[in-house]
C-alpha cells in the first residue's frame, strides 16, 4: 500500500494544531506542515483547497480534505484513520 502525502495547515499558538500533529506523530506518520501564521498566500491556498475552511488545522491526505483536529480524532475513534493514512 502506498502511503498518502499528508499535509497539515497550521498557525503559531494553535492548540488544535498541536493536538492534530501529536496524533499524526503518535501514529508515526510523516507530514508536511504549512504554517499560515504570517502567510496570507498559503492561507488562501488552504481555503481554495477546502472551500469554507477558515480555521486551522486543516489536514489533507493526497489532496483529500480530512478536516481539522476534531475530525482527525473522530476518524481515529471510529477506527478509520489508519486506513486513510495507509497504515
Amino acid at each position: 500500500m502506498t502511503k498518502p502525502v499528508i499535509e497539515i495547515y497550521t498557525q503559531w499558538g494553535c492548540p488544535y494544531c498541536v493536538r492534530a500533529k501529536a496524533l499524526l506523530d503518535a501514529k508515526g506518520v510523516a507530514y508536511t506542515e504549512i504554517d499560515v501564521t504570517m502567510d496570507a498566500a498559503k492561507r488562501r491556498e488552504m481555503e481554495a483547497r477546502k472551500p469554507g475552511a477558515r480555521t486551522v488545522p486543516q489536514v489533507f491526505a493526497d489532496d483529500v480534505a480530512l478536516g481539522g483536529s476534531d475530525d482527525l480524532h473522530a476518524l481515529d475513534a471510529a477506527g478509520k484513520l489508519d486506513a486513510v493514512l495507509g497504515l
